[in-house]
């Protein structure tokens, strides 16, 4: 293994000791939220009547808050976040051309949009860098 001091920086994330691990796991819960987004109707938990706009807003605001964590620069924040509104856009019309039960909803990308919002927002706190500090301080403590 290539020890990671070694490995070339990508200049559009923060300054991690294992960046390919966190875009690794950011990039495996954006496609976890898009095959979620479209499953058949039948395979999916029944869920209380009107809660299902809250858990298009939190998986939104999810991913646009790793997004915040991962990316250094803000144009590459600012293109991840419009990828995914986009996302959250094209797997609605996906969802009402797939024919399984499930059926495009403009209401559910509009949750998707403003997830991506209030999880951008999340650059104007403290908790931007919080994986960052997470990794420093596991590397501080280790022997």
């Amino acid at each position: 293994m290539i020890p990671s001091a070694r490995m070339p920086r990508l200049r559009s994330l923060k300054p991690f000791r294992r960046p390919w691990l966190w875009t690794g796991l950011w990039c495996l819960a954006v496609a976890l939220v898009a095959f979620a987004s479209l499953m058949p109707a039948d395979d999916l938990p029944r869920v209380p009547q009107g809660t299902d706009k809250l858990e298009h807003f939190l998986a939104y605001a999810g991913l646009a808050a790793g997004a915040v964590q991962l990316f250094a620069k803000r144009l590459a924040l600012l293109s991840a976040c419009v990828a995914l509104v986009l996302l959250g856009i094209a797997l609605e019309f996906a969802q009402g051309d797939m024919g399984l039960g499930r059926a495009m909803d403009a209401r559910d990308a509009l949750a998707n949009t403003l997830g991506v919002l209030a999880g951008l927002a999340t650059l104007l706190t403290p908790w931007r860098d919080l994986l960052l500090r997470l990794e420093r301080g596991r590397a501080a403590r280790a022997p």
